[in-house]
Order: structure tokens, then C-alpha cells, then sequence
């Protein structure tokens, strides 16, 4: 199911995000939805980082190499 979102963007703003989606080839509201979408992932991974490295720290894992040596 799909909604309608209406938001207004000032002009030089408009200008980049047409520019910006003609030149992938896409339609402004499929670049508008992947940018939002984009957006909401990153936040998210944000927080689950914010939350993690506290517990990783905790537990002494603080590198990649950390991490290999407890899966290996």
C-alpha cells in the first residue's frame, strides 16, 4: 500500500534533487524515497551502535580483529 506525502523544499534544494535523480535515471519520488529510506537506515544503525559499543567495550572487544578472535 502506498500513501501520498506532500513536503515542500526550498528551491535550490528542488533543483539539486531533480538534477540528482535525472542523472541516475530515476524518478524524483523513487530519489526522494531511497534518500528518506537511506536516512531512516543510517539513524537506526546509529542507535544500534550507540547502544553496542558500550556492551562491546564491556566485554573487551575493541577492534575487528576483537571480534574475529571471539567468532574464530
Amino acid at each position: 500500500m502506498r500513501a501520498t506525502l506532500t513536503i515542500s523544499l526550498p528551491t535550490m534544494l528542488r533543483r539539486n534533487v531533480s538534477r540528482a535523480a535525472r542523472s541516475r535515471h530515476m524518478s524524483e519520488s523513487e530519489f526522494v524515497r531511497n534518500a528518506v529510506q537511506r536516512q531512516l537506515w543510517m539513524e537506526a544503525f546509529e542507535e544500534t551502535r550507540r547502544k553496542a559499543v558500550p556492551r562491546a567495550r564491556a566485554a573487551g572487544i575493541y577492534s575487528d580483529e576483537d571480534v574475529f578472535k571471539l567468532i574464530s
